[in-house]
């Protein structure tokens, strides 16, 4: 017992890479399996089973000790140390944004995508109006960054609840839709863990943000804090405890809290705590949030080292949006009959279009010639001529007193045969005929919004 405490102490508390001290751990493991496997007994327990718990013990004890004795960490860093950081904004060269956030050895990979509008994720729900849902974070652990191999399989609680964590420490610093009309997903891929990879994801998340140009409120970071309790004291509270900075694997496993704190300069965005003991005093919570703020501080700045600021321009292969606005009561003009006008205006242009009831019109394309062309579209069927405008209209229909002109896309107007020339005109169609482009002059809107025209205003202008 004593020689396996030794052995497994000495490999627990070396300074090897991960893999390395969990390689040497099982090696342990397996020659005591060896042992026990030999050792003739009358009991029926699994051998094996008993023989991991006392290990396990054996480590819990030997990790409390210690920290709580010696201030020696697993890894020998100090009670209060950061793992070695580093920041990378922009690796990906064909995403809208991205980041890389290293802390030891975990590692997180954040590509944001930038959508129109009418990407919002739906949520069903009770509610009379479902909601909807503009920025999300999604976050995947694959068997690689751990160094397993097992199926690929669709995202479980892990994935959904570190993806949630995330998503809220961040979901404070989004830009409104009124700043920033985009949807905007962000996706988190841990390609390596040794502890605190949802954190690293916050960490990564900020990286990508400001590198899509998203005006992001303020930069946030986050961090794993860890405590260690005596829990052999007899008192009503815990009087020794010691708590532990950026924990990492064997760290969460054995120690007994688990507290992750995610926030900017300004506050804390967001808590998440496992504790395994019967609770923790108000003391120590204080303790851990006051020395999270100082770790948190130096992240902020590695973050501040690589990017500043959201970048001032997107990416090239990241959609702009037009936005404007149109009288409510001109929606019906801009989609048509079924659709019809609108679906004309999208497949001509190759743009997304997305109009609100308030009349907001959000106009989403990569290609901004093609974006012009949409908006000056939906501003001729939704303008409103007025009196004293010129327009190149084009001759619709002919009737025994005047002929009908279109001046904008749904817009006609009446040219009087009175209006048609200087002179007395004794038949329409002896002037303009159906297809006719002519110049008119809008001479009159009466108060049912008909609209009168003039061609012979047009003639004496000319001369």
């Amino acid at each position: 017992s004593i020689v396996l405490k030794n052995n497994y102490e000495q490999v627990l508390f070396s300074k090897q890479e991960k893999n390395e001290k969990y390689n040497a751990l099982e090696n342990i493991k397996k020659e005591v399996f060896s042992f026990v496997e030999g050792y003739e007994s009358e009991n029926t327990y699994n051998k094996k089973e008993a023989a991991s718990f006392i290990i396990d013990t054996i480590a819990d004890e030997l990790v409390h000790s210690n920290i709580l004795n010696k201030d020696i960490r697993p890894d020998g860093r100090k009670l209060d140390e950061l793992r070695k950081i580093s920041c990378k904004a922009g690796l990906l060269p064909r995403t809208h944004g991205s980041g890389v956030f290293t802390r030891g050895e975990t590692q997180a990979l954040t590509v944001v995508t930038l959508g129109a509008p009418g990407s919002e994720q739906i949520l069903d729900s009770m509610e009379e109006n479902d909601t909807k849902k503009r920025y999300m974070h999604h976050y995947n652990f694959p068997p690689f960054s751990v160094g397993e191999v097992r199926f690929m399989r669709g995202p479980g609680r892990r994935e959904i609840g570190h993806g949630a964590l995330a998503e809220r420490a961040l979901e404070p610093l989004i830009p409104s839709k009124e700043t920033f009309p985009y949807t905007l997903r962000l996706v988190s891929e841990i390609l390596e863990s040794n502890g605190s990879s949802s954190m690293a994801s916050v960490c990564g998340s900020t990286l990508a943000l400001m590198d899509a140009g998203v005006p992001i409120k303020a930069p946030a970071g986050g961090i794993a804090m860890g405590i260690i309790i005596d829990t052999e004291q007899k008192s009503d509270h815990f009087k020794t405890y010691k708590i532990l900075t950026d924990i990492q694997g064997l760290e969460d496993h054995f120690g007994d809290m688990d507290f992750k704190v995610a926030g900017t300069k300004e506050g804390i965005t967001a808590l998440q705590m496992d504790v395994k003991v019967d609770g923790v005093t108000v003391e120590m919570l204080r303790d851990v949030l006051k020395q999270s703020h100082k770790n948190r501080m130096d992240i902020l700045g590695f973050i501040e080292e690589e990017i500043q600021i959201p970048r001032k321009e997107m990416s090239p292969y990241a959609p702009r949006i037009i936005i404007m606005e149109i009288n409510p009561e001109k929606i019906r003009d801009v989609i048509g009959p079924g659709g019809k006008v609108i679906n004309e205006i999208i497949n001509e242009t190759g743009v997304e279009i997305d109009i609100e009831d308030s009349g907001m019109v959000y106009i989403t394309s990569v290609d901004q010639v093609s974006a012009e062309k949409a908006r000056q579209w939906v501003e001729n069927l939704t303008r409103e001529v007025k009196i004293g405008e010129l327009f190149s209209a084009r001759i619709t229909r002919i009737m025994n007193f005047g002929a009908f002109a279109e001046v904008l896309p749904g817009q006609e107007g009446l040219i009087h045969i009175s209006q048609l020339a200087k002179e007395r005109v004794e038949k329409v169609e002896g002037i303009v005929k159906v297809g006719d482009i002519v110049l008119v002059k809008v001479i009159e809107i009466d108060h049912q919004g008909r609209i009168n025209l003039s061609m012979k205003d047009v003639l004496q202008i000319e001369e």
